[in-house]
Order: C-alpha cells, then structure tokens, then sequence
C-alpha cells in the first residue's frame, strides 16, 4: 500500500464520521421540533374543545330569559377574539404566543365571570344541560393545562438538542432557533384576593 494513500483514507474516514454526525444532529432536531409542534397543535385542540362548549354553555345560559346581558355578551366577544387569534406551529415566535396567551386569558376571564353570575340563578344552576356543560368545561380546563405541560417539556427536549454544544454550532448552520415556551399569565403567581362579603 502506498504511503501517500493512508492520511487519504484517514481524511475521508473523518469526514464520513462528521457529515453522519451533522446528519444525526439534524434529524434528531427535526424530529424532536416537530414533536413539540405537534405539541403545540394539541394545546390549540383543546383551547378549541373549550370554545366549543363555551358556544353551547352560552346558548343554554341564554335561555335563562333574565339573565345579565353584559356578561353573556362579553363572554361571546372574548369567545370571538380567542378564536381568531391563532398560531401555525411552524411560527411559534413569542410575541405570537404572548398574543394567543393574552386572548385565551381573556376568554378566561370572561367565563369566570359567567360561572360566578349562574350562581344568582336556581333554575340555571338545576339544568342539567348546564350542569354537564359545565362539568365538561372543567375536564377541559384540565386538558388544556395537562397539552400545555407536554408543549412545554417537547419544547425543552429540542432547545437543550440545539443548545448544547456541539450542537449549537450546527443547530445555527441548519437554522433551528430557540422555541418560546408557553408561560403563565402576568400575576399569576400571586394568590387571588378571596372576598366572601354578600
């Protein structure tokens, strides 16, 4: 064998073994940004599920002939609003989640307020419609914690793939950034002031 051809072979060996390790790292940080997208898809899902059923909680709260007409209409609007505020998972930047965040707590919100008002209203409150509607939205508050929880742990696999070096110097050259986390309202942190004056 010619001496000139062992550093040949050598060279080329190297160089395999770095084109299969970029090769891996990319793949690895495709797969694991699109499980996080998916994640992603399955928080939107069940913010969906809720708007559903906050659509057929209102109707039936409306047949209470009575009933606030403020507070109905400001959960219609927020409802409106939560809706047509979305995200396509390959853009998740984190002004569009502050964004998505912000309406979906204004949705919140608002039904918070519609819970609380039924409460005036026996013959509401004794339907059994509202009660399982009602009760649905509750599974479904937890739904969207648990999606949101998952979201966030994909997110956390891929940004410590692409964050870690080596990975990092290819995670720039193949173009994979950082994925914004879902985070919890402004405040939220603090305990609610809880006033039982009637």
């Amino acid at each position: 064998m010619k001496k000139w051809l062992i550093p040949v072979i050598i060279i080329a060996l190297l160089g395999f073994a770095i084109y299969q390790w970029a090769v891996g790292f990319n793949n690895t940080a495709v797969e694991y940004e699109a499980n996080a997208e998916t994640a992603w898809s399955n928080v939107e899902s069940s913010y969906q599920r809720r708007n559903d059923l906050i659509g057929n909680l209102v109707k039936t709260v409306q047949g209470a002939a009575d009933f606030e007409k403020s507070t109905l209409t400001a959960v219609i609007e927020a409802r409106a609003k939560a809706t047509s505020t979305t995200i396509d998972a390959s853009n998740l930047t984190a002004d569009n989640m502050a964004q998505f965040q912000q309406a979906q707590s204004g949705l919140s919100g608002a039904l918070s307020k519609l819970l609380v008002s039924v409460e005036r209203y026996p013959e509401l409150k004794a339907n059994q419609n509202f009660l399982e509607l009602q009760s649905q939205l509750e599974g479904t508050e937890n739904r969207i914690n648990i999606a949101r929880d998952r979201f966030n742990e994909k997110v956390n696999i891929y940004d410590i793939h692409t964050s870690k070096f080596p990975g990092s110097v290819l995670a720039g050259w193949f173009g994979f950034e950082e994925m914004p986390r879902y985070k919890a309202d402004a405040g939220s942190e603090n305990a609610p002031d809880v006033n039982f004056d009637f």
